[in-house]
């Protein structure tokens, strides 16, 4: 005997899953910015993953501060280790010692470092971790960038090809260990090239967890320029085409679009890798943590 399907039956068998890539963001802050916040217990959930990023011409004190104070208050502080910005591999392991002994730090997003020469042998992430420091020091959680727009500091061709490699090199580092390995992207505005680039490298075989890098709210002018500067390229023409409109120049562009769509493609594509937001406070942390706290909350209600 056939069983009629209301409509609303199959709805309910049909309808996708919503999805909340901001429920469990991240967020970055630098040690100058870090001074100005009387306490981060006002601005950011608990347990958030903050980043600390090590900007060229701050001293590892300052950086191990900056960590220690954010684990004291709750977060789970992950510096930046910049390759190229590291003299040698003695300076590394002094590094990596301070911050597990000094500010209990157990994870850090590796980076090749955006320096024209290498300070000393440490030239990217893999010479890094083929030191075997990371897995000295009890480093639990490792993150890498991704570039779903390419980065031309790696393929000047513009194109993908040693990327890819060291995605897959990457890759295999954390296989072979215990370490948790997850890429975190360059922020982008577009997402038809973020989603291709992550289907991309999935059917290459690089399944890593991918954290998507979204703008927090900031001033189109303030945007564009660290867009241009940051290597952002064809989402750029996103922005571009918002400055046209003269009312959108008077309100603080917001990444609410480029989420929405991301959400819903992973919605109906369960398989997918990208698995939350890691926000860049571009106009100012305070401004940021507010958008994104709002955004989980309303995205929580709206699932429940």
């Amino acid at each position: 005997m056939a069983i009629a399907v209301t409509d609303e039956d199959a709805s309910a068998v049909t309808a996708p899953e919503a999805v909340n890539l901001l429920s469990h963001f991240s967020i970055e802050v630098t040690p100058r910015t870090a001074a100005k916040v009387a306490d981060f217990r006002a601005l950011l959930p608990a347990g958030t993953r903050v980043y600390v990023a090590h900007i060229d011409g701050t001293s590892i004190d300052d950086m191990v501060t900056t960590a220690g104070r954010l684990t004291a208050e709750g977060f789970a502080p992950m510096p930046h280790i910049p390759a190229r910005g590291i003299a040698d591999v003695s300076t590394l392991d002094t590094w990596l010692r301070r911050y597990r002994e000094e500010a209990g730090v157990e994870q850090a997003l590796l980076l090749g470092g955006g320096y024209a020469r290498p300070a000393g042998d440490l030239d990217s992430v893999m010479s890094m971790l083929k030191t075997g420091l990371f897995d000295r020091y009890g480093f639990k959680r490792l993150h890498v960038a991704g570039h779903p727009e390419g980065n031309r500091d790696i393929d000047r061709d513009g194109g993908t090809l040693n990327v890819g490699a060291a995605l897959r090199s990457k890759l295999q580092y954390a296989q072979r260990t215990d370490a948790k390995m997850a890429v975190v992207t360059q922020f982008a505005f577009d997402a038809k090239p973020v989603i291709a680039w992550a289907e991309r490298i999935f059917f290459d075989g690089i399944d890593l967890p991918i954290h998507l890098g979204i703008a927090g709210p900031t001033k189109l002018q303030t945007l564009i320029k660290f867009a241009i500067s940051c290597g952002v390229g064809p989402s750029l023409s996103i922005l571009q085409k918002r400055a046209l409109d003269f009312r959108k120049l008077l309100v603080p562009f917001e990444p609410t679009d480029l989420v929405n769509e991301i959400e819903a493609y992973c919605a109906t594509h369960p398989q997918s890798r990208i698995e939350q937001c890691h926000v860049f406070p571009l106009g100012g942390i305070t401004a940021s943590a507010a958008w994104a706290n709002v955004r989980a909350q309303n995205s929580l209600t709206a699932g429940s």
